[in-house]
């Protein structure tokens, strides 16, 4: 009855790893002599710090980049090239037609409060996260019939096939609590990883100590330091004065600055990052009409806007490479201004004046090339930059914004276009359907195939604008390895780093 499915999965894998390969700069190699010091303390510099870090509720990829794997974990997890693989879960199992997981959870791992983990932790965590709609990811677990345990074994029975739900369980969604917890989440973590949770001195970094009673192999090192720099120049100051050992979120145009004298080396990875650039499409909104979307998409020059970055390559769709259902939808939206006057005048929108809202740690080359762009075609666009707690009050909560542009990280995050009450105020029941009928294909292929079909349909509508498909850009001291390099904007598991005295 039951099959694995953890081959299919991995030879996708490897199949993506041939990609990566052929298109990123490995992780350096340590050049700096000395064998791997395990009470070393790892500095490395992040961009946007969490304002709490309570991973059930609160929403923002900050939290996940650096609670998962790190401090929480689920039955499963995910490698930076996209391969599932177990984790609290030994091994597991999925029934010829996709309605039955079984489970087998490892008997030796405890929370970093000192507790046994236990598998009803793990039919409790589930299920609560089912029933907890305030809690993120609750709606990816909707499919769930019944969750039980039967000595290390957990069933979890689906209602219908769900052909991202062992990919779900990687994420938020299959995050393992312990019931019945009373940590204040907000400002405390208690979960099974390579790290517990240290200290966090709020504004300006959090520390991780390594936790020795582990299930796993022990951390190499004895503490990593977040420090959240959000300005490139003063983590590039940061780096040359020996404060920081890695620099993720890097500027590329950096790169000569940083290696020049030998410490530092930087890395290009693949990532999952979708620069998008989001079109409020309610009613009453300029950016209703197609037209006026469409022309915007081609006015904007994304060759000339990548190259200006310094990393990361066009991307015309939703989709990026590393997710299932990827296509190239360049002919969709090509470059091309005179077309995009001419769409303007059929919409009758000429001389349109329009507010771009921005968080204010991205640099300011973006906003710069889209209102020189614009202004080409006789679009006037103003500029609002705001700190991020501003930009997810207005347009992530309220929808109250013209344009916003904003680095969404998550992977395989599809749904978000199926989903009309997102704030990207897309409403299509033709993609919704058969984003449906790809979660509901028990084949790989076919679920690839409708998402495609469908990535295709939200670029023909103009939607939105995806600027670039974002680089990992990651600059690391030659005394460190085990940095990974792909993706780190979303997930960064460090359970590998080491660094040397040499």
């Amino acid at each position: 009855m039951l099959r694995r499915t953890a081959s299919s999965v991995a030879a996708l894998a490897a199949t993506g790893v041939l990609l990566l390969t052929s298109c990123s700069s490995p992780a350096p190699e340590p050049t700096s002599a000395g064998p791997a010091d395990p009470d070393a303390s790892v500095a490395i510099r992040l961009v946007l710090e969490p304002g709490n870090l309570d991973i059930r509720e609160t929403a923002g990829s900050s939290l996940d980049q650096i609670l998962v794997d790190n401090i929480y974990q689920g039955l499963v997890s995910r490698t930076p090239e996209q391969e599932i693989v177990p984790a609290l879960a030994s091994d597991y199992s999925v029934s010829d037609d996709a309605l039955t997981y079984i489970f087998t959870v490892r008997d030796d791992v405890a929370f970093h409060d000192g507790q046994a983990l236990t598998p009803q932790d793990v039919v409790w965590s589930l299920q609560t996260r089912k029933d907890t709609p305030a809690w993120r990811d609750s709606a990816r677990l909707a499919n769930i019939a019944s969750i039980a345990a039967e000595g290390q074994d957990v069933t979890v029975t689906l209602t219908q096939p769900d052909s991202s739900f062992l990919w779900n369980l990687t994420g938020r969604g299959g995050i393992i609590l312990k019931e019945g917890d009373t940590v204040d989440y907000k400002t405390a973590a208690n979960g099974t990883g390579p790290y517990a949770l240290d200290t966090w001195l709020q504004g300006d970094s959090i520390t991780f100590a390594r936790n020795d009673a582990y299930w796993g192999e022990a951390a190499p090192v004895a503490e990593v330091v977040f420090d959240y720099i959000p300005d490139n120049q003063a983590a590039l100051n940061a780096a040359l004065a020996g404060e920081v050992d890695v620099l993720t979120g890097f500027d590329a145009n950096l790169t000569d600055q940083i290696e020049a004298n030998g410490d530092f080396a930087v890395a290009l990875g693949q990532s999952t990052d979708k620069g998008t650039l989001a079109f409020n499409q309610t009613e009453g909104s300029p950016l209703a009409d197609q037209r006026v979307r469409q022309a915007i998409r081609q006015a904007i020059d994304h060759d000339a806007l990548v190259e200006a970055i310094g990393s990361g390559s066009t991307l015309y769709g939703p989709i990026p490479e590393l997710d299932p259902g990827y296509e190239d939808l360049e002919d969709v939206a090509p470059y091309d201004p005179e077309a995009a006057v001419a769409l303007l005048e059929e919409a009758g929108a000429e001389d349109l004046e329009l507010t771009l809202t921005i968080p204010n740690f991205y640099s300011t080359t973006i906003p710069q090339i889209l209102v020189s762009d614009l202004n080409e075609v006789g679009i006037t666009l103003e500029v609002e930059s705001v700190d991020f707690t501003t930009w997810l009050t207005d347009v992530y909560t309220n929808r109250d914004f013209d344009l916003s542009f904003v680095l969404h990280t998550e992977a395989r995050d599809f749904e978000n276009w199926a989903n009309p009450e997102y704030y990207f105020t897309y409403d299509s029941p033709e993609v919704q359907a058969l984003y449906a009928e790809s979660l509901a294909a028990t084949d790989e292929a076919e679920a690839a195939e409708l998402l495609a079909e469908a990535a295709r349909i939200v670029s023909e509508d103009a939607a939105a604008d995806w600027l670039y498909s974002g680089a990992s850009v990651v600059a690391v001291g030659t005394n460190i390895t085990g940095m990974p390099v792909i993706n780190v904007n979303e997930r960064l598991n460090l359970a590998e780093i080491t660094k040397s005295n040499g």
